[in-house]
This record gives C-alpha cells, sequence and structure tokens, in this order.
C-alpha cells in the first residue's frame, strides 16, 4: 500500500527547470548591476577569447566570466593575486547550480594593486634570466635603417628625425601604434616582432636597429609597455633594440629586457648615430696619419732593401758552380749508358738459358694431372645419393600424410556408429519388440487413457510388424499398411 503525504496541501510542484529559472529572474533582478572589491584567484583563459576567474576575499569566493568581446578592451588583464574592483551584474548557471558574475569592467584596485603587480611580473621575467646581462645584444655603430615603434601624430617621432638628421641623416622606417590604451601592448609587440619577420635585403629593408619609444605621462598611460607580451617581443628581438619610453625618473618593464635603455626618446637618437661632422673630421686625422706613416714606411724599407741589394752577389756568380756541375755530368753519360746496357744484357741471357722445353713440359703434365683430379671430383654420384635420399624422405611423408587422413575420417566415423547404436538402444522400437503397442487416435494424436480411446472417431495400434487400424464407430479392424511413425509419448506403450 502506497503512502500518501497529506500534508503538502496545495502547494504548487515545480520542475527543475522552472525552479532554476525563477532563481535566475530573481538574482539578475535583484543585482543587475553590481560592483565587487576581492582578490582574483583562478583564472583560465580558453581558446574562445573568454576569461573564467574567481573574486574572493577571506571567507568566500564568487566565479566570474568574462565575455571576449569586454576581454578585448580591458586595459589591465587581470592576474592571479591582484586586488580588483569589477562591474557588471549577477546571474545564474543553472547546468552547474551555481551563482557568478557576468563582468563588464575589472580595474586594479589603486596603485598599489597595479606596483604589485609590476613586482611580481618583473621577479617572475627575472627569474627566468631575461634581464641577464650576457643576453643583450651590442648596438651597431653606424646602422643603415633604423626603426622606430611609436605614435606616427606625436612629438616623439619628430624629435628622434629632428636629431638623427643634425647627427648623422639615416634611413627611418615608422611603425605606427598605439602608446597608451588597450590596444598598446598587442600592437607594440606585434610592430617589434613584425619587423624581426623582415628579410634583409628584401623590397623592405629589415631595420638594424630598433627603437620604442614614447612620451612622459602616469603609471596608467604608460602601462601598456608594462605588459608581459611586450617584455617577451623585446626580449626575443633578434634585432638589437633601445627603449625610451617617458621621462628619465619613468621606468617600465621593457627597460630592463631591452638592449639599451635612453632616458628619453631624444636620447635614443642620441645612442643610435654618432654626430657625423665629428667622424668626418677624425676620419680626415686619420688619413693624414695614415698617409705620414705610409710614406715613412715606404722610405725606411727602401733604404733597407737597398742595403741588402749591395751585400748581395752577382747574377753571373750564382751561376758559375751550377754551369761547371752540368758539364762534368754530360761527359759521363754516354759511359753509364753503355754499362747499363750491358749488365741488363747479361740478366736477360741468364733468364733465357732457364727457359727449356723440358721445364715447359713438366709445367704442362703437371697442370694435366691437377685438372684430372678436379675432374674426378665432379661427379653424379653425389647428386644420386642426394635424390636418393630426397625421395625416401618423401615418401615417408607422403605416408604418415596418408594414415593422418585415415584417423581423420576413421574417428568421425566410430562417433556416427556410437551414435547410431545408442539412438537404436534408447527407441521406442525396442519396446514395441518386447509385446508392447502404440494406440493413436484417426487423426494420428497418441491415446494414454480410455476416455480419450472412446471419444476417438478410430483407433489405430501399431505393432513392431505393422500398424492395425480400426475404422469407423463399427469397430471394424483394418490393417494399415506398415509405415514409420513418430515415437509414442510416456504412458502410450501397452
Amino acid at each position: 500500500m502506497d503512502l500518501i503525504d497529506d500534508d503538502a496541501g496545495n502547494t504548487p510542484e515545480f520542475s527543475v527547470s522552472e525552479l532554476s529559472g525563477a532563481v535566475k529572474r530573481m538574482i539578475e533582478g535583484e543585482f543587475g548591476h553590481v560592483r565587487i572589491r576581492g582578490e582574483v584567484g583562478r583564472v583560465s583563459r580558453p581558446r574562445s577569447g573568454h576569461i573564467y576567474l574567481d573574486l574572493k576575499d577571506d571567507r568566500a569566493v564568487i566565479s566570474g566570466v568574462m565575455w571576449k568581446g569586454k576581454a578585448a578592451q580591458l586595459r589591465t588583464q587581470p592576474e592571479e593575486g591582484m586586488e580588483v574592483v569589477a562591474t557588471g551584474r549577477l546571474t545564474t548557471y543553472p547546468g552547474q547550480s551555481k551563482y557568478q558574475i557576468v563582468i563588464d569592467d575589472i580595474r586594479p584596485a589603486g596603485l598599489g594593486a597595479l606596483m604589485a603587480m609590476l613586482e611580481k611580473r618583473k621577479e617572475q621575467l627575472r627569474a627566468e634570466g631575461l634581464f641577464a646581462p650576457e643576453r643583450k645584444q651590442e648596438l651597431p655603430w653606424l646602422p643603415e635603417v633604423i626603426g622606430v615603434v611609436t605614435s606616427p601624430s606625436g612629438a616623439v617621432i619628430r624629435d628622434i628625425l629632428h636629431r638623427l638628421r643634425e647627427r648623422f641623416p639615416r634611413k627611418v622606417l615608422i611603425w605606427p601604434v598605439a602608446v597608451q590604451g588597450a590596444a598598446c601592448a598587442p600592437e607594440v609587440a606585434r610592430a617589434i616582432e613584425g619587423f624581426n619577420r623582415l628579410t634583409p635585403g628584401g623590397a623592405l629593408p629589415r631595420p638594424d636597429l630598433l627603437i620604442v619609444a614614447r612620451g612622459g605621462g602616469s603609471v596608467e598611460d604608460l602601462w601598456g609597455f608594462n605588459e608581459e607580451a611586450v617584455a617577451r617581443a623585446a626580449a626575443a628581438s633578434q634585432i638589437p633594440l633601445i627603449s625610451a619610453v617617458g621621462h628619465e625618473t619613468d621606468t617600465t618593464l621593457i627597460d630592463f629586457v631591452s638592449d639599451k635603455r635612453a632616458p628619453t626618446p631624444t636620447a635614443a637618437a642620441e645612442i643610435a648615430v654618432p654626430v657625423r661632422m665629428e667622424l668626418l673630421s677624425w676620419t680626415g686625422e686619420a688619413q693624414s696619419r695614415m698617409t705620414r706613416a705610409m710614406g715613412q714606411r715606404i722610405e725606411t724599407r727602401g733604404q733597407r732593401l737597398r742595403d741588402l741589394a749591395r751585400s748581395l752577389p752577382r747574377a753571373e756568380t750564382l751561376l758559375d758552380g751550377p754551369r761547371q756541375r752540368l758539364d762534368l755530368q754530360s761527359e759521363r753519360l754516354p759511359q753509364a749508358l753503355i754499362r747499363g746496357v750491358q749488365t741488363r744484357r747479361v740478366a736477360l741471357s741468364e733468364g733465357a738459358g732457364a727457359l727449356r722445353p723440358s721445364l715447359l713440359t713438366r709445367a704442362i703434365a703437371h697442370r694435366r694431372e691437377s685438372l684430372g683430379r678436379r675432374a674426378d671430383r665432379l661427379s653424379l654420384h653425389p647428386i644420386r645419393r642426394e635424390l636418393t635420399r630426397g625421395r625416401e624422405a618423401l615418401d615417408a611423408l607422403t605416408r604418415r600424410l596418408a594414415e593422418a587422413g585415415t584417423r581423420r575420417v576413421d574417428t568421425p566415423r566410430q562417433r556416427l556408429e556410437g551414435a547410431g547404436r545408442l539412438l537404436e538402444t534408447l527407441s521406442y522400437k525396442g519396446t514395441l519388440d518386447r509385446g508392447y503397442a502404440v494406440v493413436r487416435s484417426g487423426e494420428g494424436q497418441v491415446l494414454t487413457r480410455k476416455v480419450q480411446a472412446e471419444a476417438a472417431s478410430g483407433l489405430e495400434i501399431e505393432f513392431a510388424d505393422g500398424h492395425f487400424r480400426l475404422g469407423g464407430s463399427a469397430g471394424t479392424p483394418t490393417r494399415a499398411k506398415k509405415t514409420p511413425s513418430k515415437p509414442p509419448e510416456q504412458g502410450s506403450l501397452f
């Protein structure tokens, strides 16, 4: 018996989706716009571009999500441990039965939070060795092409170009970027990487030196140059890089990873190239000193050569000795040729004396005998023996195959005969041979009771030697033809 709860009364029933929707509407209606201050906990950035994070204090945690469009507009990306102020609306996520805040904007909670995040980021990059002095590259002494990453409309680029024209005019490539705001960091990082991807000697020449420049400003204005993406792009640059961000007292993260820091953009131009007039003056003085030194060196070497020439013998005296030795060898050459021919003729005569016909005959006989012995070894007897052994092995394998085939056939035959004998033993035919009979109705149904026999229209009795039919109601016996029938049911034999 089912138990019925009588206390439910008229309480309405909700489905899970209805109750979750009601809770969602209530929370979104009450907390449509909120500002939360807390510490950033876990931060997740999947490939979709959304940001999932936790906001926490010492007693509670709230999950937060920032969609891709809002995340791309952030000036400062949230990091774990940062104290922030988030603005958004509360909602629920029925799929996991939890509430969360959909964040529209998130900012550090004051200058202290920014500086703490900067120190943390600086320590991380220092631990990776990006500030190490041995990683910094030497600046080219006189670059042919200078790449400048800055805003094309500010006073910074004009100061750099003016100072380069004054000191030493060079080719300048400008990569325009935003120098503050949310777009600053990604554009500066892309500019540094883009300059490095240029092909040396291509249609657009690759710079020999890079300058990343910006005028002064507040910490928030210069924050784009404190982003990790900018610092890593500057550290990975294969082109030597000068950072000139802010005034002399301003320090950003890119200053630590760059190859050279300039206090101002104008100072960066001064570091990049020397003064042309000073170079011309120095070159003129060096040329004069080199001309005087070469003249003095030539004069000294000439005098030394003349002194050494006076101590050398004349060419005629140098050839007297070799000429005399040549005459002596010419006189001795004919006699030496005659003696050489006579010596070789004697050696030939001695060798020819040893070449007698009998010696050749013995050599031929020895070779013939050796050939005969080898021919005896090349007979058919070993081959025939191998054929005989192979034929015997084949016959043995044939016999084994025939015996295996016979066994494979005899075993199933014996099993079949045994099953036939078992079938004959268990068949009801053997019972009929002992004097029993099977009674069936005219329709062929086996009868086991008297009542069934009285109700049947006709009877058929099966004996061991055939069937006997009692046809109709008159009970006249008829002899049925002996036909095989189904075995009787239990209790039908008598």
